[in-house]
């Protein structure tokens, strides 16, 4: 309504300008040291655009009623998107009121009980008329459903890292348990996501490109803050473990789910109503998905530990100083500092190079494994699959660029601790 580059830079403006009496408030000093306070804010901030287009829709009354040309962006919310269809519904011609009966129709009948006859007719006409929601609407309400449990995986993700650094140091136990607990979260939340989505017409959003980008969004969200914990991991012992774990569910798990038998128990459950053919080329695309994840979020990883370990910057950045106590300004009177941030004083800055390498190395090599079983075991080329993804959706290409962008500037947002005095 006011135009996008006005509405986006008042957003912008919000986000920057309501956060500076929070942070210049004594008594908002507890929340602000917690970077969960701000990823809070920057959901918030992400989710007003939904928020703005909800509400337009309801305001114009865009749910009562039924388009019968959709533009580009309307059509990402149904199956005409990939099928080259102009229409989600085929156009029917309606009589404008319903057909009166021969029985009790009265010519002769006296103007007024004609006229109070139409009333009612147009009165039951307008109450269908608020009960009908059009397909599209319903599809977009589902759409919004998923983006915020994609954003709320963010925040839960920060929730996640922040009950770990101030509860330092763990043991490998702690740690794995930490680990495989945000594993079991973020692929319940992928499942619940994947399911809204769909990836056959007819299915809540029915989209197969959105449940592709959708999918690439959470492995990375996962390796994200994976990937954060290794610059805290306290010996060698920890990443081995770690990677051991990793690489069996990868090597072991992941083939088994892709069977005939796996596949019919889920669909005897009445958890997924695929065919054994569509089920194992999504299994093939997660497979994909997956290294592309590891290997994006590791070399992110890796490279920012680099700059900001050997950048001019050392100082501002004690979490990658490796140095303990000693790196960090000494806790605020009131206790809410960064209490657990340090610890790392039996840590050094090479163990994590060269352990983060080494991890990188194994996860490479299991992908390499576990295509090697899914093409020798029943026939699925996990490349294939995704060139072929890539040569009928080509806005995959694009889209998973800015996704991987996004979420790897929240991995920097998320695991810095910057110090400025």
């Amino acid at each position: 309504m006011l135009g996008f580059p006005f509405t986006v830079s008042v957003i912008a403006a919000i986000s920057i300008l309501v956060p500076v009496p929070v942070y210049y408030s004594p008594q908002m000093r507890v929340l602000i040291n917690h970077n969960t306070t701000w990823i809070c804010w920057t959901f918030f901030t992400m989710g007003m655009p939904l928020l703005i287009a909800f509400g337009i829709l309801l305001n114009h009354e865009r749910h009562l009623g039924l388009r019968q040309s959709l533009s580009e962006t309307q059509r990402i919310f149904t199956s005409s998107w990939w099928t080259g269809d102009g229409d989600t519904m085929v156009r029917r011609d309606r009589p404008r009121r319903p057909p009166v009966p021969q029985s009790i129709f009265d010519p002769n009948a006296p103007l007024e009980v004609a006229l109070a006859s139409d009333s009612v007719s147009r009165d039951q006409n307008r109450i269908m008329r608020k009960r009908w929601l059009p397909a599209s609407f319903v599809r977009f309400l589902w759409f919004c459903t998923a983006l915020f449990i994609g954003m709320m995986a963010y925040v839960l993700g920060e929730a996640y890292a922040e009950v770990y650094l101030r509860t330092l140091p763990h043991n490998t136990l702690h740690t794995i348990i930490y680990v495989y607990s945000w594993v079991i979260t973020v692929h319940l939340l992928d499942g619940i996501v994947g399911w809204i989505l769909g990836g056959n017409e007819g299915e809540r959003v029915g989209s197969y490109p959105l449940g592709w980008i959708f999918k690439l969004y959470f492995a990375l969200t996962y390796q994200t803050y994976v990937r954060a914990l290794y610059a805290r991991l306290r010996s060698p012992e920890q990443f081995i473990y770690l990677q051991i774990l990793s690489s069996s569910f990868l090597i072991i798990f992941l083939p088994l789910t892709i069977s005939k038998p796996f596949h019919y128990i889920l669909t005897l459950l009445s958890i997924n109503g695929q065919t054994l053919p569509a089920y194992q080329k999504f299994c093939a695309r997660n497979v994909f998905i997956r290294g592309i994840a590891e290997n994006v979020s590791m070399l992110a990883f890796i490279s920012s530990i680099l700059v900001l370990h050997y950048g001019s910057n050392k100082n501002v950045y004690p979490y990658f100083a490796f140095e303990g106590e000693k790196s960090l300004p000494p806790p605020p009177a009131d206790g809410s500092g960064l209490p657990g941030i340090g610890g790392g004083e039996r840590y050094n800055f090479s163990l994590t190079l060269w352990a983060s390498m080494v991890t990188w190395g194994c996860e490479i090599a299991a992908g390499w494994v576990t295509r090697r079983i899914l093409w020798f075991g029943w026939g699925i080329d996990v490349t294939g699959e995704a060139r072929g993804d890539m040569g009928a959706l080509p806005e995959l290409l694009p889209t998973g660029v800015v996704v991987m962008v996004h979420v790897l500037q929240n991995m920097m947002f998320s695991i810095v601790r910057v110090r400025f005095h």
